[in-house]
């Protein structure tokens, strides 16, 4: 395995992010595995050199960080790993315990602490943008917590790059910890972070480890067998996000291409991504074993000119989805 820094600090972290919204209970998605179940994967990850796991604080409701931190601490020594969680949805049904406000990030963090069982979080990253708290009170609240110890980096998730753009530069304007890294939706049937997110993390230094690096695993079948898993029956975010005729051509042009190669399509998907010069780690999810092998198998391929274009070729623009 290979280890890249995240933006411009001197973090190491793995090619591939453990996604870990796959792990926790099922009560809360009929495709998340319970913790029995979770840990074989979490342990080969390990095995396998992966020392990026990121999940969030809504992912299962928190069972999720209870599960990351349980089977880290049994699986890898802390110092080894770097822990990713995120801040934003609903915690609970009181109008304070979501988004932004500095109560809420302040009150979240320190509950995923206890989550999770560790002391601090490696990167800790705001999951949406908050309209409707004062970015200055965000930032300030996020520095606080750098400064505190409870929190080693900051790192923000998909919103507008002008956005983004803002919160870079009172970040900046103020003194205050900026953000290091971009969790962005982009994989090859949705590009459009290409036009300016991407563009701007490069000029920033800024890290970028995007999300749903498959598609939702569209990417890894022909469109007449997407729907025979469990996540595709009940998936409604991947029937809106991935919805044009275009979306069928580029995942046959993966299938074909991995076909040609002798290669696993999700590997093809995968090594696309890491072929891009803004991207540090794809955040890939793994609910059976081959998944995790044909990730870190990804790292090794070396795709010519001609089969980028290839795979590129039938992309039509998106309009923006992801942001909420």
């Amino acid at each position: 395995m290979d280890y890249v820094n995240l933006g411009n600090t001197g973090l190491k972290v793995s090619r591939i992010c453990l996604g870990m919204m796959s792990y926790g209970t099922s009560a809360w998605r009929d495709w998340v595995l319970d913790e029995d179940e979770s840990r074989p994967f979490i342990r080969r990850a390990v095995e396998l050199g992966l020392n990026f796991f990121d999940t969030a604080d809504m992912y299962s409701q928190g069972v999720s960080e209870e599960v990351t931190g349980r089977a880290l601490k049994d699986f890898a020594e802390r110092d080894e790993v770097v822990i990713a969680t995120k801040v934003f949805s609903p915690m609970g049904d009181g109008p304070n315990q979501r988004g932004h406000s500095r109560k809420h990030i302040l009150e979240a963090c320190d509950a995923s602490l206890k989550r999770l069982g560790t002391d601090y979080i490696d990167l800790y990253q705001i999951h949406r943008f908050d309209p409707e708290t004062p970015i200055e009170e965000t930032l300030a609240a996020l520095d606080e917590l750098v400064r505190s110890g409870r929190v080693r980096y900051l790192g923000a998730s998909s919103m507008f790059a002008y956005q983004f753009a803002q919160m870079l530069y009172k970040a900046d304007l103020n003194g205050f910890h900026r953000f290091v890294s971009m969790q962005n939706h982009y994989n090859l049937i949705y590009r459009e972070e290409e036009r300016e997110m991407l563009p701007l993390c490069e000029s920033e230094g800024v890290g970028v480890i995007p999300w749903s690096p498959l598609a939702r695993g569209y990417l890894t079948r022909r469109p007449s067998e997407r729907d025979g898993t469990t996540r595709g029956k009940s998936d409604a975010m991947a029937k809106d996000w991935y919805d044009q005729p275009s979306d069928d051509g580029v995942a046959e042009a993966v299938v074909s291409l991995a076909e040609k190669r002798g290669d696993a399509p999700a590997q093809v998907a995968l090594a696309w991504l890491l072929h891009q010069a803004t991207i540090t780690a794809p955040i890939i999810g793994a609910t059976k074993m081959k998944h995790l092998e044909d990730a870190v198998k990804a790292t090794e391929l070396a795709l010519s000119a001609d089969e980028l274009a290839e795979l590129e070729k039938p992309y039509e623009p998106h309009p923006v989805k992801g942001h909420s």
